[in-house]
């Protein structure tokens, strides 16, 4: 259990081809976390990032969103730029990185085989988005990487879909005062296709900055 999240289960198996895939990846990577994955950063954040899903060699293995992977070095280049971690990179547990004002999370908690998670899987984690979502500041910023990441939340905000539609840089004004920013994922095929260059995610995080005043 996360000492950050009462809520959350280290130990939840409630998605039965996750949980078969976790079990696998554990017999074949005896070192790796393989088990879901909590988020991490501050407890009252000011900016909750939502990410897609853990990565096998990244937080699959590490046991903390974005780190180890690819995905992970452009987003926590990032945060340090902007004054959001002490550090720029993201190794392990151990590396003393600490996010301030920012926390990171998942719309799904557990490694989904090549990387895509179904709907019903989805739909199940979800239940721990809403509970992260409750914790944030009323006048925060939600940043949704990616498509899934940003259905996830309009559905644990119990907002209708429809109107809140995902566009790169697009800024969502909520009635109680959060903001959702959309940005593409930051995964090695988009910044390598540059459907994502690092100006454009630079930009994402200016504009985070100005919606929260700092």
């Amino acid at each position: 259990m996360s000492k950050n999240n009462a809520l959350f289960d280290i130990e939840c198996r409630s998605c039965p081809r996750l949980s078969r895939f976790l079990k696998e990846t554990r017999e074949k990577f005896p070192d790796y976390h393989s088990r879901p994955v909590p988020a991490f950063g501050a407890n009252k954040p000011k900016l909750l990032i939502v990410g897609l899903a853990p990565g096998l060699h990244g937080a699959n293995a590490t046991g903390r969103p974005f780190t180890g992977d690819h995905a992970g070095i452009i987003l926590y280049e990032m945060l340090h730029k902007h004054g959001f971690s002490n550090k720029p990179i993201s190794t392990d547990l151990s590396d003393g990185l600490k996010l301030k004002h920012c926390r990171i999370t998942n719309a799904v908690k557990c490694l989904p085989p090549a990387n895509k998670p179904v709907g019903d899987e989805i739909n199940t984690c979800n239940s721990y988005l809403v509970e992260e979502l409750k914790a944030i500041d009323k006048k925060s910023v939600i940043l949704c990487l990616g498509l899934i990441s940003h259905k996830a939340v309009i559905k644990a905000l119990s907002l209708k879909q429809s109107d809140y539609p995902f566009i790169h840089g697009e800024i969502h004004k909520l009635d109680d005062g959060r903001e959702i920013i959309d940005s593409y994922h930051c995964s090695r095929y988009n910044t390598n296709t540059r459907r994502l260059t690092a100006a454009m995610f630079n930009d994402i995080f200016v504009q985070i900055k100005v919606q929260l005043k700092l």
